[in-house]
């Protein structure tokens, strides 16, 4: 007896369900690789054998390892835009200074400590070229959020000055990045407090009382 119009429906979409499920596991066994080999000396073989399918099953939707690393380089990066959307939004005059920081450090960190691969991904020596690409585009999308928000707590620094303050934030920012994923556990607390505490003394004198004037 042939199926229903319904069960023919609805076919489709369990098979849609299931090859989104594979290559989420694909993704994050690939993911695992990639953080403990980096990109370089990881493969499909060892992708497939992390995500427990054959490498037949993995060719099914990925036809090579860079075709999964551009895959996850571009999830990733999606979650990363919202997520500096949401740390560097306009700041309220009443927050104080210290405060302001810490909540958009402890948003970049929890991103980049949940998915550390994105740091392996995006700073390893011999990423995709899209990838690479889509880095430098990042980058310069979240130098210029940066640059906005140091703008309206410093009206009279010039263009120029902003930017190369915008940097050297963001620059503190990835060099103590790579301190914190390099430890783990209770350790990482205070590498991430430090951070904090180097930008704030460094921004304190720049934008003086316009931040906490509760």
């Amino acid at each position: 007896m042939p199926d229903n119009p319904q069960t023919q429906k609805e076919q489709p979409r369990r098979r849609q369900a299931r090859g989104e499920r594979r290559i989420a596991q694909l993704l994050e066994a690939a993911a695992r690789v990639f953080c403990t080999t980096g990109y370089t000396a990881a493969s499909t073989n060892a992708i497939a054998r992390e995500a427990g399918v054959s490498p037949g099953t993995l060719y099914q939707f990925f036809p090579n390892k860079e075709a999964i690393a551009i895959e996850l380089g571009d999830r990733l990066v999606h979650e990363m835009r919202e997520t500096y959307g949401e740390a560097l939004a306009p700041v309220d005059p009443a927050t104080p200074l210290e405060e302001a920081i810490g909540s958009a450090i402890d948003r970049f960190m929890a991103f980049n400590t949940e998915h550390p691969v994105f740091f392996a991904l995006m700073h390893g020596p011999d990423v995709p070229g899209r990838m690479a690409e889509t880095h430098d585009q990042l980058h310069s999308t979240l130098t210029g959020r940066i640059e906005d928000l140091l703008a309206s707590l410093m009206p009279g620094a010039t263009p120029a000055d902003v930017t190369r303050r915008a940097h050297i934030c963001l620059g503190i920012y990835k060099s103590g990045l790579e301190l914190v994923l390099a430890h783990e556990g209770p350790e990482r607390a205070p590498y991430v407090q430090e951070i904090k505490n180097v930008l704030v003394r460094y921004l304190e004198p720049l934008v003086g009382d316009r931040l906490g004037r509760g």
